[in-house]
C-alpha cells in the first residue's frame, strides 16, 4: 500500500496538538477521591452480554459485569504493556529523523504508561469493594515477551485492532449509559479520549512498517497477526474461567451445573466479543487491514477468526464479516 494522507508531517504534528490539549490527570480528572458503588454495573449488558444469561436475576447480572469489567480494565492494562515497548522501539527509528513524528510517538509511549497506572490504581480500588478470590490468569511481562517476540508489522495491526475497538466500545455502549458506575465510565472516558489519537498513530505506523516489507515477509506477517489474535484468544479462555469460577464463588445464588456452565460458556462469548469481534469487524480497522493484504491473505485471516464469529451479541448475529 502507498502511503495515506495520513502519513504527513502535518498528521504527527496534529496528533501532538491534540495530545497537549487533552491531556488528563489520573487523580484531578478521573478518580477525583472516588470509590466503586456497587450498587451500578461496571460493563453495560452491550458488553458483557449478561442478558443473554436468562436465569440471572437483576443482581446477578449487575455482580457478573463487575467481574468483567475488573477483567476488562485488567486486560487493557496488560495490553499497553506490550504497547508501550512496541511504540518506544518505533521512537527510535524517529529520533534522528521527523522530530515531529518523534514527539507524537513519545507522547504516546508516555500516555500509555500513564494508563498502565490508570489501571493498577482501578484494580486496587476493585479489589478493595470486590470479595477475596480473583485470579490473574495472565502476567503482563510474559505476555509482553510472547506478543514482541512476533514481526513488527503484526504487533502494529493487533495494537490497531485494540485501540479502535476502545472507541467503538466507548461510543456504543459506555458513554452516557446511566446505569454503570460513574467512576468505572470516566476511567473509560479519559482513557477513550487519549487512544483516539493512539489509532490514528497506529494507522500511520502500520502502513509505515507494511512499506518496507516484500511479499514473503508481508506473508509472514499476516500468520504472525493470526498467531497474535489466537494468543489473545488464549488468554481470555483462561480469564474467562478463571472469572466464571470466581462469579459462581461470590454469588449468593447455588446454580445448576448446566447454569454453571452456561456463566462459563456466556462469560468467555462475551471476551471474545469484547477483545476479538468486536475490532474484527470494525470497519477502519477492515480498510486498513485490506489495503494491506491480498485477497488470499485477507481469506486466511478470516477462516482463523471464523470459529469466533458466534461471539456477536444476539441483535448484531447475522453473521457479521471478520474483515
Amino acid at each position: 500500500m502507498q502511503p495515506s494522507t495520513l502519513t504527513t508531517r502535518n498528521a504527527y504534528s496534529k496528533v501532538i496538538e491534540v495530545s497537549k490539549r487533552i491531556r488528563w490527570d489520573i487523580d484531578r480528572d478521573v478518580i477525583r477521591g472516588r470509590t466503586f458503588d456497587l450498587d451500578k454495573a461496571f460493563l453495560p449488558a452491550g458488553l458483557s452480554l449478561v442478558d443473554e444469561l436468562d436465569f440471572l436475576a437483576e443482581d446477578e447480572r449487575r455482580l457478573l459485569s463487575q467481574v468483567q469489567g475488573r477483567t476488562y480494565a485488567n486486560l487493557f492494562g496488560l495490553a499497553e504493556r506490550f504497547v508501550g515497548a512496541k511504540m518506544m522501539e518505533i521512537g527510535r527509528e524517529h529520533a534522528l529523523g521527523d522530530q515531529a513524528a518523534f514527539e507524537a510517538v513519545v507522547r504516546f509511549t508516555d500516555e500509555e504508561l500513564k494508563h498502565q497506572e490508570l489501571f493498577r490504581r482501578i484494580e486496587a480500588l476493585v479489589a478493595g469493594v470486590l470479595p477475596p478470590g480473583y485470579v490473574h490468569a495472565a502476567e503482563p511481562n510474559a505476555v509482553a515477551a510472547a506478543v514482541l517476540s512476533k514481526s513488527t508489522w503484526a504487533v502494529l495491526g493487533l495494537t490497531c485492532h485494540i485501540e479502535l475497538f476502545t472507541q467503538a466500545h466507548y461510543r456504543a455502549s459506555i458513554d452516557n449509559c446511566e446505569d454503570v458506575s460513574e467512576l468505572w465510565r470516566d476511567v473509560f472516558r479519559f482513557h477513550w479520549i487519549e487512544e483516539s489519537q493512539h489509532a490514528i498513530l497506529d494507522e500511520l505506523e502500520w502502513v509505515r512498517e507494511d512499506a518496507k516489507l516484500d511479499a514473503v515477509a508481508r506473508d509472514a506477517a499476516v500468520d504472525d497477526l493470526i498467531a497474535l489474535v489466537g494468543a489473545v484468544d488464549g488468554i481470555l479462555q483462561a480469564q474467562a474461567a478463571a472469572d466464571a469460577t470466581y462469579f459462581r464463588d461470590i454469588a449468593a445464588c447455588r446454580f445448576t451445573a448446566a447454569q454453571a456452565h452456561e456463566v462459563g460458556r456466556g462469560v468467555l462469548k462475551a471476551y471474545r466479543w469484547q477483545f476479538i469481534v468486536s475490532g474484527a469487524i470494525d470497519p477502519r480497522f477492515q480498510k486498513i487491514l485490506t489495503s494491506l493484504i491480498t485477497p488470499e491473505q485477507l481469506q486466511r485471516f478470516q477462516d482463523a477468526l471464523a470459529p469466533l464469529a458466534y461471539a456477536a451479541p444476539r441483535v448484531t448475529q447475522t453473521a457479521p464479516a471478520l474483515a
